[in-house]
């Protein structure tokens, strides 16, 4: 079987539990990831899970509640935490620290304006370190999928501003799939991408704690 790294859009994936009403913290992370690699055949041989982190100004509740959140999901075997503080960007901001990640990869002068043209019109005009998050976890694909660091490259969420990144990851000559809780599950994604929507109750049977 493949060897297959899964990105994962905490955000996205948190927001989308407390739709369906599942408490986030009720969440195994370990046995999503055996799950999801169960419905795509393939082994696991990373996760890689972003995320925003609140500040203290945010409440001092949210803020230790969620690192502690962090410090036990760093725990799980094969799993890298990628964070960026949540805060208020001006767009101006937001498009400098688009540009500043990804003049930090290691791209040849051939694929550095593919890879500009893609991710900058990828994430659009908005204020929210969120979007950050989007940004890093689309340029890491990219580069994974550049760089041959796995076969198969899994996205799990159901944000359709993942789309050109995963299309260009897809031009690399690599199996990009796609998978995300069936609410809120662009139409986008599961149009371009082979896909798997997790109903609620595939999430209550083999996927919490």
């Amino acid at each position: 079987m493949k060897k297959a790294v899964i990105f994962i859009d905490g955000n996205n994936l948190y927001h989308n539990l407390k739709q369906i009403r599942i408490k986030p913290s009720n969440l195994d992370f370990k046995k999503l990831a055996v799950f999801i690699c169960r419905i795509f055949k393939c082994d696991l041989q990373e996760v890689r899970y972003y995320n925003s982190m609140p500040t203290l100004r945010d409440g001092k509740e949210l803020y230790y509640s969620h690192l502690g959140f962090l410090d036990d999901l760093r725990k799980t075997p094969k799993f890298t935490i990628l964070i960026r503080k949540l805060q208020v960007h001006s767009t101006k901001e937001l498009l400098k620290e688009q540009q500043d990640l990804i003049n930090s990869m290691d791209l040849c002068e051939k694929c550095k304006p593919i890879v500009k043209e893609n991710l900058l019109d990828a994430i659009g005009n908005v204020k929210k370190k969120e979007k950050g998050v989007d940004v890093m976890l689309s340029v890491d694909l990219v580069e994974y999928a550049i760089k041959n660091k796995a076969e198969t490259l899994i996205v799990f969420s159901g944000d359709a501003d993942f789309v050109p990144a995963m299309k260009l990851a897809r031009e690399n000559k690599k199996e990009i799939l796609s998978i995300s809780l069936a609410r809120g599950y662009s139409l986008d994604l599961r149009n371009n991408f082979n896909f798997f929507a997790i109903g609620k109750n595939r999430i209550m049977e083999s996927c919490l704690k």
